[in-house]
């Protein structure tokens, strides 16, 4: 209801500056009381739903038949399967260009996803089954990396986009998954979360780039979203371990990097970084008071603490909202 209210406003702001007619604006009013709506999305979700179905069906066939199939037949088959669908994408694809494209057809980018995982799976394959690189599984990992940064590139998908990145975090040694987070991966590893780090302003460092140089400016939000997760993530997990000065200085890169990721999601107009960006700055900034509460030792304070704590998070909660609708609206507007 709200989102046909809005619509009617713009249609109407429309025939003031003379854009449409009244005739116009009438059959405008007349279809949205249809109440129509589109299943794009929904459509989309199954796609991709059925790539991923159809991919872990693979998996477990091979892994329930293996010794009847034997591993030269798998091998040749994923191989026939990525280059049949390898050609039709290539067939439909309009190259390669700086700027934004798309297939004409929304189902080709599902298939390229699906070339794209099964190109993993393949080398993978090999990897595991004749060691192909031989012990060096740095290398089995960056090889998949790149084809998928290369699939990503030139059928501009940001699907496959996303599984480079992960390729590529897993190169430098990091998975990045919930459950690492919740094992505290970053803790015990100083060298996991300063690659995290490298690697998160690394790619900042590459929007940075394809800005300047106009390369597929519309991945620059994805590869932000990595770079947010991935430094943050890991500049709170050393404030939480480290002692002074060195949380210290974690805390102003956490800072520093919240404040950019805020700066980015206005100018992306991107509600997950502002969101994120505050939410992880929040977490940090509540860190390094907590560190250093304990660190000096104020008789009676924690018993007054305890008693401001309550009103201390709704009140962050409240502005958090807050934050959140203001946003939107400039977002909006």
């Amino acid at each position: 209801m709200k989102t046909n209210t809005y619509k009617s406003k713009i249609a109407t702001a429309l025939l003031e500056k003379g854009f449409m007619t009244d005739k116009q604006l009438d059959t405008i009013e007349e279809y949205q009381k249809l109440g129509v709506f589109s299943l794009h999305t929904e459509l989309r979700l199954l796609l991709y739903l059925s790539v991923l179905l159809f991919t872990s069906g693979i998996g477990i066939l091979i892994y329930q038949n293996i010794d009847s199939i034997g591993h030269d037949v798998i091998i040749v088959c994923l191989f026939l399967l990525i280059a049949v669908s390898l050609y039709f994408c290539f067939k439909k694809a309009k190259g390669f260009h700086k700027e934004e494209v798309a297939f004409d057809n929304t189902i080709y980018d599902y298939l390229v996803l699906l070339i794209a995982i099964l190109s993993c799976i393949f080398i993978g394959y090999l990897q595991f089954q004749y060691t192909l690189f031989g012990e060096n599984y740095g290398i089995a990992t960056l090889v998949p990396t790149i084809i998928s940064f290369c699939y990503a590139y030139y059928f501009d998908n940001k699907s496959v986009l996303s599984i480079a990145v992960s390729g590529l975090a897993a190169c430098i040694g990091l998975t990045v998954t919930p459950q690492k987070v919740l094992d505290t991966e970053f803790y015990s590893n100083d060298t996991l979360a300063f690659s995290a780090i490298g690697l998160g302003l690394l790619l900042i460092l590459w929007t940075m780039y394809s800005s300047k140089s106009k390369l597929k400016i519309h991945f620059n939000l994805l590869y932000l979203t990595f770079a947010l997760h991935l430094i943050c993530i890991a500049t709170i997990s050393k404030i939480s371990e480290k002692e002074v000065p060195l949380y210290f200085l974690f805390a102003l890169l956490l800072g520093g990097a919240s404040y950019y990721f805020y700066k980015m999601s206005k100018e992306h107009n991107a509600v997950s970084l502002f969101v994120f960006a505050l939410l992880y700055g929040y977490v940090g900034l509540n860190v390094l008071l907590f560190k250093v509460i304990d660190v000096i030792d104020f008789n009676g304070f924690w018993e007054l603490l305890m008693y401001l704590l309550p009103a201390y998070f709704i009140g962050s909660i409240i502005l958090f909202i807050q934050s959140v609708k203001k946003f939107n609206q400039q977002k909006n507007n």
